[in-house]
Order: C-alpha cells, then sequence, then structure tokens
C-alpha cells in the first residue's frame, strides 16, 4: 500500500520537476573560447546517470549548465542499457551518478549529488 502511495505522489510531482528542471536552469558562464574547447574535451570523459525527474539529478544538471560543462547524459530511468550500465559498472542502480575516464582508462563512479557538484566546481570552476 505505503509502495503504491508513493508511485502516485512521484507520478503527480513529475510534471512540476520537469517544469523545475526546464525553467530553473541557470544560464553558462562564458570563457574564452580557447579554455571552453580544453573544457569540452574534458568533459568527453565524462557520463552523468540521472533519471529526468530526480531533483538531485535537477540539482546536478543545474550547476552542469552553470559551468557550461557539456557532460553526456545517459537516463537510466527508462533505459535499459544505461541502467544495467550504471549496475554493472557502478555496483548499484543509484541517480545521479558520474561515471568518470582517466587519461589510463581507469573508472570512478561517483554516486550522492552534493559529492559530484563538488568535484565539478573543483575541477572546472
Amino acid at each position: 500500500m505505503l509502495r503504491f502511495f508513493f508511485k502516485g505522489l512521484r507520478l503527480f510531482l513529475k510534471p512540476f520537476m520537469l517544469l523545475w528542471a526546464k525553467l530553473g536552469t541557470p544560464k553558462g558562464m562564458v570563457r574564452q573560447p580557447l579554455a571552453q574547447q580544453q573544457i569540452d574535451s574534458e568533459c568527453a570523459t565524462l557520463a552523468l546517470y540521472h533519471f529526468s525527474s530526480c531533483p538531485f539529478c535537477i540539482k546536478v544538471r543545474h550547476e552542469m549548465a552553470r559551468l557550461s560543462l557539456p557532460v553526456q547524459l545517459k537516463e537510466a530511468q527508462h533505459d535499459a542499457k544505461n541502467r544495467d550500465d550504471l549496475l554493472q559498472g557502478g555496483g548499484k542502480v543509484q541517480t545521479p551518478c558520474l561515471k568518470i575516464v582517466d587519461e589510463q582508462g581507469n573508472v570512478q563512479w561517483k554516486y550522492e549529488s552534493n559529492d559530484i557538484i563538488k568535484y565539478l566546481q573543483h575541477r572546472f570552476a
């Protein structure tokens, strides 16, 4: 019974969350073209696994927009392949999750929105 209540609540709140995601997106910072090009190439090694209406995912996507980071987005709620990749790589289906691949090809899976935001700010701000 409780499960159905929360499922119904999520369905009710989803349009409001999507509206907040769209209207609340901040303007991105403007960098010199060469600096933005460097940021773009560094972001090619990042992927954010997310659910479209998750408030924590929205918070991370807003910070990525504010920092003008073109991080690849992988929707894991309805895309079975992305969900399986998240489970196999990170060990759990929890979003947001940032997949980080370093220069040597080592993969790190970073969970928790605040940790992801701190990482992005430290690396790109």
